[in-house]
């Protein structure tokens, strides 16, 4: 039977012992009613662990850590994803995480929407919960990092990752699965994905400018939660 996974919130420093606390021990403690001697498989500082429950409060749940497991790492991308509606986004972001994404970058670009831009910094921890959620629910072992959102100009100057591929409608020939097998195979990747009716042609411009190369998913037009989800797939498949 497969355990349930959590990933702690705090741990002693020679990860002997790990804690849960705030909603995630209130809903262990009061919903699934923990009882000392239960079993669960604990994430602490990004290791895995079989784990005992040793103690049980409302507001912390602590485990004593017994072995290690080997668990799987992240797919080495870091998605770059123009806000766009927030429930179509946090969608997104919900399955770009399950899909095994290592960092999610919101931009704000030209196409955003105004009020959607203003709100975007607000909305971030709510991003950071739905990364932690969806984290424990596909079980994983780590959490991806959700950056603050910042305009395209400011984040391309922060993108460090070797292969920089940027989805692009105007593209027809270079598909992404030919651009990913070209490249180094064990090169971090850094994917872009446009707002609701694509980049503008400065944007495009500045993608050039910063080595980004441009690839189809397609003939078809796609959403851009659907865009996220069909190249991580991909990426994930041939990587």
């Amino acid at each position: 039977m497969t355990r349930r996974r959590w990933i702690a919130d705090k741990w002693n420093s020679n990860r002997t012992q790990a804690s849960l606390t705030g909603d995630q021990a209130s809903h262990l403690a009061r919903v699934l009613r923990a009882q000392p001697g239960q079993i669960f498989d604990v994430v602490a500082d990004g290791f895995l662990h079989r784990a005992e429950v040793t103690s049980v409060h409302e507001d912390e749940v602590v485990f004593t850590l017994h072995e290690e497991h080997e668990a799987d790492s992240a797919l080495p991308v870091r998605l770059l994803l123009a806000v766009f509606k927030f429930d179509h986004l946090e969608w997104g972001i919900e399955k770009a995480t399950e899909l095994g994404a290592a960092r999610i970058t919101p931009v704000l670009a030209r196409r955003t929407e105004k009020h959607l831009a203003l709100a975007a910094a607000k909305r971030v921890e709510r991003w950071r919960r739905i990364v932690r959620e969806a984290s424990q629910q596909s079980r994983r072992s780590d959490v991806p990092t959700v950056d603050d959102p910042a305009t395209l100009k400011q984040l391309l100057q922060t993108i460090d990752e070797p292969v920089k591929l940027l989805l692009a409608e105007t593209e027809e020939e270079n598909t992404l699965r030919a651009a990913l097998e070209a490249a180094p195979q064990n090169s971090s990747i850094a994917l872009a994905i446009g707002p609701e009716g694509g980049w503008t042609p400065d944007e495009m411009q500045l993608f050039v400018d910063n080595g980004w190369q441009q690839v189809t998913l397609g003939p078809r037009i796609l959403r851009a939660e659907t865009a996220a989800i069909a190249a991580l797939a991909i990426t994930s498949a041939l990587r």
